[in-house]
């Protein structure tokens, strides 16, 4: 029988007379407090862009300042997820859970408060700290939950929901909690989140760890951290300011600590990502699934949220409704694919579910002269369902073709994969719009150096210094910027296009039964 098969036959139905046990009243309950961290983690990456303007207008930050408040939280959290699911491994995977998070709450209060935009960035960087102990053990605690193959690919199912729908939900949760309070209220949203789970988590889910856990290799971890955050760092920093000594000097900095990160996995007998994992197709596989799935979603939200509210003239809270009906298909999606993968390889549905994705862009490419909020709420209610149905079945096969006992390893593999997928989402397909922005904008004569500058750069920049111009030439400056922003979602979406079908074929190709 092939890997592949193999793990056909672990997700689909357990046979009857076997002795595995099924999932009660108190399991089902322990998914729900589960699903709340990941809730209010995936809100939080999208949340926080609606509090940027009143971030600005209060603590006066920087430029380059504002781009930390934003980007240490998903640098730090990157870097550390896959130790801390091998932490939770070794320590106990509820017991990790609960301290990251309280710790995770304690310090989103601190943030609510902050008096400088520096002790904001400090703060977005311990949450990141605290965050990746969250991550793996809400994943890999799933395992030890619903130990039959069909009741954890639907408690998959519904995990992969939560993520989905938090993402898409931040933009409405942001737009109704600044209509009433100020910035802080983004972060004290934390606080409902995670109370419930601190009182009954130790009451509703049990601890699991691995039972002959391996020595913790601290350098290991170090080159971990200083491997993904300069990299992310400096895709960040070219793709923002071009070719220059800070971003060629990160990525330098990152490929080589990357080569003794792998050298020393290689050679140790207690490596802290364990490459053999990467020889199981399914998993490898799925790995890619996962990280393209968030890539597509993440990059899909950054052009579509501006072109609703800078283009259409939407609100942020009439705009984040509008998302509303994919979030709800994405969660549906997920639950579907649970179903259908009884009968349907799980190979299959994952590479439908990136094609559908695909076919979202595409959308948007095909209609990309007469972008409605109709045809936006629709490639984006495609693009939700493909996501839904391949995260769900990518996380559920990670998880499944590894042996128990690295489920914390595994599970933190599966969310880097999730947050570099949300970073590059951003980075690479921002990068290519606002290229392709900057290259159609036609700007009026007589502009200043820094109007010329602003204008040049964004759309909203462009609008920004057209509300100082003159009526005749504010209007063509407002017009040409959104026409040149509504060109460049079009070339983002083509480009989209191509590489969604390029990675479903290649996880076709990796994933496909092999005798």
């Amino acid at each position: 029988m092939s890997t592949t098969d193999s793990i056909r036959t672990h997700v689909s139905a357990t046979r009857p007379g076997t002795d595995v046990p099924r999932a009660g009243r108190r399991e089902w309950l322990g998914l729900v407090l589960l699903m709340l961290p990941v809730l209010l983690i995936s809100v939080d990456n999208t949340v926080l862009s609606f509090a940027l303007p009143a971030i600005s207008l209060d603590l006066r930050p920087s430029s380059t300042t504002l781009l930390w408040i934003v980007d240490v939280y998903p640098l730090v959290l990157a870097g550390l997820l896959v130790a801390m699911g091998t932490l939770g491994d070794r320590v106990g995977r509820r017991r990790l859970l609960l301290v990251g998070a309280t710790g995770f709450g304690v310090v989103s209060v601190l943030a609510a408060f902050a008096p400088t935009a520096e002790l904001l960035i400090a703060a977005r960087a311990v949450m990141g700290f605290f965050g990746a102990m969250i991550m793996p053990s809400t994943l890999s605690l799933l395992r030890s939950l619903f130990q039959d193959a069909r009741q954890r690919t639907l408690a998959i199912a519904v995990w992969a929901g939560a993520f989905a729908a938090g993402s898409s939900l931040g933009p409405i949760v942001g737009g109704v909690v600044l209509q009433h309070f100020n910035w802080g209220a983004v972060f004290l949203i934390a606080v409902p989140f995670l109370l419930p789970l601190l009182v009954f988590a130790p009451l509703l889910v049990p601890e699991s760890k691995d039972p002959a856990p391996l020595r913790i290799d601290l350098p290991s971890v170090a080159l971990s951290l200083a491997t993904l955050t300069p990299l992310v760092f400096a895709i960040k920093t070219l793709t923002h300011d071009g070719v220059g000594v800070l971003g060629v000097g990160a990525l330098v900095v990152g490929l080589a600590a990357g080569a003794l990160f792998l050298r020393r996995q290689l050679r140790i007998d207690n490596p802290l990502l364990d490459l053999s994992l990467f020889r199981n197709a399914p998993f490898a596989g799925s790995v890619l699934a996962n990280f393209l799935s968030v890539f597509s979603l993440v990059g899909f939200l950054f052009f579509v949220s501006q072109h609703l509210q800078l283009v259409l003239g939407l609100d942020p809270l009439h705009a984040g409704l509008l998302l509303l009906p994919g979030a709800v298909l994405s969660v549906a999606a997920g639950l579907a694919a649970a179903y259908v993968v009884r009968r349907v390889p799980p190979r299959l549905v994952i590479v439908a579910g990136i094609l559908l994705s695909a076919a979202g862009f595409a959308l948007i490419v095909l209609l990309r002269e007469n972008l409605t909020a109709g045809v936006v709420a629709l490639a984006f209610g495609i693009l939700s369902i493909g996501v839904g149905s391949a995260e769900t079945i990518s996380n559920d096969t990670i998880l499944s073709s590894v042996p128990a006992d690295k489920a914390g390893a595994a599970a933190g593999v599966s969310e880097t994969a999730y947050e570099l997928g949300a970073v590059l989402g951003t980075a690479v397909l921002g990068a290519i719009l606002a290229a392709s922005y900057r290259a159609a904008v036609v700007l009026p004569d007589g502009l200043g150096a820094a109007a010329t500058g602003q204008a040049g750069e964004t759309l909203g920049g462009a609008l920004g210094v057209a509300e100082g111009l003159p009526g005749a030439q504010a209007a063509a400056l407002a017009e040409s910027a959104r026409a040149a922003f509504d060109s460049g979602v079009g070339v983002t979406s083509l480009i989209a296009v191509v590489l969604m079908v390029v990675a479903a074929a290649g996880v076709q190709l990796s994933m496909r039964p092999r005798r």
